[in-house]
C-alpha cells in the first residue's frame, strides 16, 4: 500500500511541477520583453519541451557517453575512449555479420515495400462498390500488435507444421527438394524475413500513398488523354512525378524502419549462424550480457549508418522528386 501511495503522490507532483515551470517561464520571458501571446505560447509548449529534454535529449547524450565507457547496468562505469568501437570493428565476430544481414534485409525489403504499397494504393484508388470496406481491410495490419504478428509468422514458417511449407511441399517434391528450414538454415533466413516484410506493404504505407494519389489533379490526366496518352504514359509522366514527394517520404521511413527491425527478429529467433540484426545485437549486449558500453556503441554505429543513407537519399532527391511550387 505504501508503494502505491508513493507512486500516486509522484504522479500528482508531475503536473504541479510542469505548471510551476510553465508559470516561471512565462514570467521570465515576459520580463525579457516578449509579447503576451508569444509568452503564453512558450509556456503552453513547455511541458513538451521538458519531456523532449528528459526523454530524448538526455538519453541521447547519455548513450553517447556510455559508448566511450565500459559500463553495466549494476556495475561501475569506466572510461575506455574508443575502445568499444575498436573492439567492434576489429575483434567482434558478431558485429560485421549483423551489419551485413541488416543492410541486406533493408536493401531487399525496401523496394518491395514501396512498390507493393504503391500498387495496392492504386487498386484502392478506384471507384468501385464497397471500396471503403476494402480500404478498411487493407489498413488492419497497421493496428495489429507486432508481437502477435511475429508469433503468427513463426508458426507459418515452421519447418514441420507451418502452412507455408505445407503449400510448397507438392511443388518442392516434384524437384526432389526438401522442405526448407526457414529459421534454422542461414540460407533461408533473409528470404523468410523479406517475405514477412510484405506485411508492411499494407496499413499505413498504403494509406499514405492513397492520399498522395488522390491529391493528383484530375485535369492533368484529362489533358494527357486528349493528347492520346495511355495508362502507362500517364503513370510514368503524371502519377510518379506528382507523388514523388510521397515516394521520398516512404523511402526514407521504410529504410529507417527496415534498418531498425527488432520485434519480429526477437520473437522469431532465427539461427545465430545467419547473423543478428543490429538492434537485436544492441539488446543482447546491453540487457542480456550487461555490456551497456558496447550496446551504446553499436546503437551509435547504427545511427550513423541510418544518417548517412538518409542524407544520400535526400542528396539524390532533386534528380527525381518534383514539387509543384518549385521553380527550376
Amino acid at each position: 500500500m505504501e508503494n502505491h501511495l508513493a507512486t500516486f503522490i509522484r504522479w500528482l507532483l508531475v503536473p504541479v511541477v510542469l505548471l510551476v515551470i510553465a508559470s516561471v517561464l512565462y514570467f521570465v520571458v515576459s520580463k525579457l520583453g516578449w509579447k503576451k501571446k508569444q509568452a503564453i505560447g512558450l509556456a503552453l509548449v513547455s511541458p513538451w519541451i521538458v519531456g523532449f529534454l528528459i526523454f530524448t535529449v538526455y538519453p541521447l547524450i547519455d548513450s553517447l557517453y556510455l559508448s566511450f565507457t565500459e559500463s553495466s547496468i549494476f556495475g561501475k562505469t569506466e572510461w575506455v575512449g574508443f575502445g568499444n568501437y575498436i573492439k567492434l570493428f576489429t575483434n567482434d565476430i558478431e558485429f560485421w555479420p549483423s551489419i551485413r544481414i541488416t543492410l541486406l534485409y533493408a536493401a531487399l525489403s525496401l523496394p518491395i515495400g514501396v512498390i507493393g504499397a504503391l500498387l495496392v494504393a492504386m487498386l484502392l484508388n478506384n471507384k468501385i462498390k464497397g471500396i471503403g470496406t476494402y480500404r478498411t481491410i487493407y489498413f488492419l495490419p497497421a493496428v495489429m500488435p507486432e508481437v502477435a504478428v511475429a508469433l503468427l509468422w513463426r508458426w507459418m514458417f515452421n519447418s514441420e507444421s507451418g502452412i507455408i511449407n505445407y503449400v510448397l511441399s507438392p511443388l518442392l517434391s516434384l524437384f526432389g527438394i526438401d522442405k526448407p528450414n526457414w529459421f534454422g538454415d542461414p540460407h533461408y533466413v533473409i528470404g523468410a524475413f523479406v517475405i514477412m516484410s510484405l506485411w508492411g506493404i499494407f496499413g499505413t504505407n498504403t494509406v499514405v500513398f492513397l492520399a498522395g494519389l488522390q491529391g493528383v489533379p484530375k485535369n492533368l490526366y484529362e489533358a494527357a488523354e486528349i493528347d492520346g496518352a495511355g495508362r502507362l504514359a500517364k503513370f510514368v509522366h503524371i502519377t510518379i512525378p506528382q507523388i514523388s514527394p510521397v515516394i521520398l517520404l516512404q523511402v526514407i521511413m521504410g529504410m529507417i524502419g527496415a534498418l531498425q527491425i527488432f520485434t519480429i527478429a526477437m520473437f522469431v529467433r532465427p539461427t545465430s549462424a545467419a547473423g543478428k540484426f543490429m538492434n537485436q545485437l544492441v539488446y543482447e549486449r546491453g540487457f542480456t550480457q550487461l555490456h551497456m558500453g558496447e550496446a551504446s556503441a553499436i546503437a551509435w554505429v547504427l545511427f550513423i549508418i541510418i544518417l548517412v543513407l538518409t542524407l544520400l537519399v535526400f542528396r539524390s532527391s532533386p534528380a527525381w522528386v518534383h514539387y509543384e511550387s518549385e521553380r527550376r
